[in-house]
Formats: C-alpha cells, structure tokens, sequence
C-alpha cells in the first residue's frame, strides 16, 4: 500500500516537470491533475475518468500505470464493479400495446385513401366532365331540330353586349348573367323570361325561330315558347 496522491507528485518534482507541462504531456487538464495528487478525487468525474487519468499520469513519468489503478481499486472502489447503465425496458404488455394501436392507425388510413380514392374515381367517372347544366342555359352545342323551334336563342350579331336573363320577371331565378361577345349564342328552354341587354342593337333575339324586335330599353319578357 501507498500513497498515490504523494507518490506521484514526488515523481514529477524529481523530473522536474511543472502542472503545465504534465497536462501538455498527459492531455489531462491541470486542475485534475493537482486532485489526483492531493487524492481529492471527489472532484474528478467518476471511477473510470479517475482511473484513466491515473494510469496516463503514472506512465508519463515513467511508473506502472496499473499499480496506481489497482492501488485506487483497492482503497476506493473496494471491488465494486461499475454497472453500465441499462435502458428501461418497456413491459411487454406495454410495447404490445403500443403496437396495436399503431396497427390500427395504420389500417385506418390506408382505408380512409382507398376511400378517397375510390370517391375520386367515382365522380371522375360518373360525372358530367362538362360545364354543368343549368336549366335554360348551356343548350347542346347541337340541339335537335325541336329544341331550336321551340327554344329561345340570343346572338350578338354585330358586336359584344352585357345580358342578363331570369325566369319570369325581372326579379326572377337568374338563369345567365355576363357578356356575351360579338359571334357568341346562348340558347334557352322554352319558358317565360325576361331579358335584359346593355347593347340592344347589338343582339338578335329569336322565339321558336321566329325574331322578335329588342326595345331601345333593352328589357324584354317573353312568354313561354310553344
């Protein structure tokens, strides 16, 4: 048995070697270096840093690094052995658990977009991909022969005109409202309706093929095509 702190400082006092050039030497810092030979190792960070830094100490002047370590053993650790940390182990019960339900959210998202999908392709199949149909408006691009005699149909024959077009009256269901550019016909169901055009002279308006004349006012009702 001896004493580790003074025996250690002995050596490096006989070298001649000062804390800086010890800690330059070892790679360990000064102020652990003053600790181990005052044998305050309460300031050092546990058994093993102790126990590295002894034995890099004692070698690099020249001593037997594991005496200085089996000296520390023996008078410090008193043959208690260093248990690495052990990780919590979750209980099986637990983890089994765990994994139930992160089954189940799988399983109900990958039902959630197969149902997605499935309503997607639903009413990209059984949809009209068209310009919905509104009554009255959106005729054919080719009506029959009957819905053109019976129907009522508006051209902006010599230039562009806003319109407006509702059942009834004036304060009826709007069935179109926009301008209606030079070339362009809309096309409505036979009923009663009510026009209104910005640009009278501008639009040619026909009743079941048969023109009628548009007042200065650009308002106009209709009854129902025959």
């Amino acid at each position: 048995m001896f004493e580790i702190g003074s025996s250690l400082r002995e050596a490096r006092t006989r070298q001649g070697f000062d804390f800086t050039e010890m800690e330059f030497r070892t790679k360990v810092r000064a102020k652990y270096l003053r600790a181990l030979e005052a044998e305050q190792f309460d300031q050092l960070p546990g058994h093993t840093y102790i126990k590295g830094f002894l034995r890099t100490y004692a070698e690099s002047l020249g001593m037997d690094g594991q005496l200085y370590v089996d000296e520390y053993n023996s008078r410090y650790v008193a043959g208690e052995e260093e248990r690495p940390l052990r990780t919590r182990r979750v209980p099986t019960q637990s983890r089994r658990q765990r994994q139930h339900r992160e089954s189940r959210l799988v399983v109900i998202a990958v039902t959630a977009m197969i149902l997605l999908t499935a309503l997607v392709i639903a009413a990209w199949k059984f949809g009209d991909p068209a310009e919905p149909m509104v009554q009255g408006v959106n005729a054919p691009s080719t009506p029959s022969a009957a819905a053109v005699a019976k129907g009522v149909s508006i051209t902006a024959a010599r230039g562009a005109s806003f319109m407006e077009v509702r059942v009834a009256s004036a304060a009826g269901k709007p069935l179109y409202r926009g301008t209606l550019e030079r070339g362009q016909v809309k096309r409505f169901a036979p009923q009663k309706l009510t026009i209104t055009v910005s640009s009278p002279r501008n639009v040619i308006i026909r009743v079941a093929g048969v023109r009628v004349k548009v007042p200065k006012s650009g308002q106009l009702t209709l009854p129902r095509g025959s």
